[in-house]
């Protein structure tokens, strides 16, 4: 797996060293040993784990540098894309937020085989995290992979972005209505579209980055309570 991956990481210009090799290794052996009882991914032939959960993470830091950022993944599932992101920038601190405890404690062991320090975890719903003092405008860059339509994640991500950070939405295929559909939320949730950077992730795979600056506090009425962002979306 070693090699593949190193080889992947090549074509989209990140470099990862024989330690950040190891520590993916033990990840996916993690992964797919917790993925015989319980339901962590559907995808687990070693070369698509690569490609659509490792590269697929890690791909933002060919555009982007988090050295010294704060960061937050929200809905980060199994550890995607927070994991790969720690891994390969051990100076930056992660949180990983997700709404199912099981989740949240297999990360657990995951953190500590690999021997993680600038990961913290916190099983809670994006929208009660939202509304925690010590979370709330506390970070400079939230990710998230979860999948949603871009104002459910606008909600959902925002309240965590300090005035002056921003929100990073990983998406696939044509974005450009969801993103458009999206205008009133990110005018509610003081976000600006920076800018949609578009690539073919390894040839295959039509993939985006959608970048939103975080430009001013939020109002308090934000996030609203849990299941009214998803069945009413801004």
């Amino acid at each position: 797996m070693k090699k593949y991956l190193s080889d992947c990481a090549s074509k989209i210009e990140v470099e990862i060293t024989d330690y950040q090799l190891e520590q993916f290794e033990l990840f996916y052996q993690l992964l797919m040993e917790k993925n015989k009882v319980m339901n962590l991914t559907a995808i687990t032939e070693m070369e698509q784990v690569v490609k659509k959960h490792f590269i697929d993470s890690i791909a933002v830091l060919k555009y982007l540098r988090l050295d010294g950022k704060s960061v937050i993944d929200v809905g980060t599932g199994a550890g995607f894309p927070g994991i790969p992101l720690a891994i390969m920038c051990p100076e930056t601190t992660f949180l990983l937020l997700d709404s199912l405890h099981k989740r949240i404690k297999f990360i657990e062991e995951v953190v500590s085989s690999c021997h993680l320090s600038n990961v913290s975890l916190i099983h809670s719903r994006a929208e009660d995290g939202g509304r925690e003092r010590t979370l709330r405008e506390n970070y400079d860059i939230c990710v998230s992979r979860a999948v949603a339509n871009m104002s459910v994640l606008l909600e959902y991500c925002s309240p965590f972005v300090k005035p002056g950070g921003q929100f990073i939405s990983y998406k696939s295929g044509d974005i450009l209505e969801e993103v458009d559909l999206s205008k009133r939320a990110q005018t509610e949730l003081s976000c600006n579209l920076n800018q949609i950077i578009r690539f073919d992730l390894l040839e295959d795979m039509n993939r985006s980055f959608v970048i939103f600056d975080k430009v001013k506090c939020l109002s308090k009425k934000y996030p609203r309570q849990p299941g009214k962002v998803k069945k009413d979306p801004l």
